[in-house]
């Protein structure tokens, strides 16, 4: 993702923070076809598939009007621009257009818009004159393609197909299956990629009320020992296995927690891990406040920033 931005980003560059998704739509779109030519496909479309699970919460946690990709931040803190619509929706924009016009003319288009715009600010307004002059020049296909909707308007357009991982269909089955009840010690994990690792711990039944616990203390248990989750190095993995001990009110992997908020000063880690720790009350607060007053001199400022607004600042 960093190496893409020398492109996306360093090469090309947002001119506002409204127009935030032309570095981060980009980058994530070069994400997944970079790890599509190293491992293939299918670990490409897992990525997809990941990246649109956190596409649809933060579409159900936002206000319609910040689910456009642009976005209007006039008056407000542009750190309120930094959310998934930009990261995922912005590549799922992109992956619309290539499927529609095929990956062929869109490639061509693709390194032409790098060569034309190098080296200066760009605009959404920008971006759009450049591939409806160089890519999109029929009104059948400005139908088809939908680019107004998906960039002036609300939610996910109806020319959006989502991905679909049939790698992932058996660790949904294994996911299914511990929730039931089964052995931790039957979860095929040491063949398991990261991806579908963190697949198996982002699984939620379906149909469970919110806020409602979906694993027993004994289950936690199990699970954090047969999958040796302390000694887990994987800072995405952690992050998802302290999301659920932390919705259960899981009180031996507070040391976990602790050490992973007071090394991991990542703002797409921190953030979430504080906002659940807080909205779990009577038990939550008051570990987030102690190790808030640890981590902070640490954290960035547009970390310290967004954590201040949801634990306040130390004394």
């Amino acid at each position: 993702h960093e190496l893409a931005h020398s492109w996306s980003g360093n090469l090309v560059t947002n001119a506002t923070w409204a127009d935030f998704w032309l570095n981060e739509g980009f980058t994530v779109y070069f994400e997944n076809r970079i790890m599509e030519a190293l491992y293939g496909e299918e670990r490409s479309l897992m990525l997809q598939s990941l990246g649109w699970g956190d596409l649809q919460s933060t579409l159900a946690d936002l206000p319609p009007a910040d689910t456009r990709l642009k976005i209007d931040l006039a008056g407000r803190d542009p750190d309120e621009g930094l959310t998934d619509i930009a990261y995922e929706k912005g590549a799922a924009f992109l992956r619309t257009i290539e499927r529609i016009v095929g990956r062929e003319r869109f490639d061509a288009w693709l390194k032409g818009y790098f060569e034309r715009n190098a080296f200066r600010p760009m605009t959404t307004e920008l971006f759009l004159e450049d591939i409806r002059t160089h890519l999109v020049t029929t009104r059948a296909l400005e139908d088809q393609l939908m680019m107004d909707a998906w960039i002036y308007q609300p939610g996910m357009p109806s020319n959006w197909v989502p991905p679909v991982s049939n790698a992932f269909v058996p660790v949904d089955e294994a996911a299914r299956a511990f929730a039931a009840g089964g052995p931790a010690s039957a979860i095929p994990w040491a063949g398991w990629s990261t991806q579908e690792r963190q697949r198996f711990l982002a699984f939620r039944p379906a149909g469970r009320a919110e806020g409602a616990d979906w694993l027993t203390p004994a289950q936690l248990a199990d699970l954090e020992s047969a999958l040796n989750l302390k000694a887990e190095g994987n800072a995405e993995v952690v992050y998802a296995w302290l999301q659920i001990a932390v919705q259960h009110r899981y009180q031996p992997a507070v040391p976990t927690l602790e050490h992973f908020l007071t090394t991991q000063g990542r703002r797409k880690f921190v953030l979430p891990l504080f906002t659940s720790l807080w909205a779990e009350g009577d038990w939550g607060r008051p570990i987030a406040t102690r190790l808030y007053a640890q981590a902070r001199p640490g954290y960035h400022p547009v970390t310290t920033g967004s954590v201040d607004a949801v634990v306040g600042r130390p004394n």
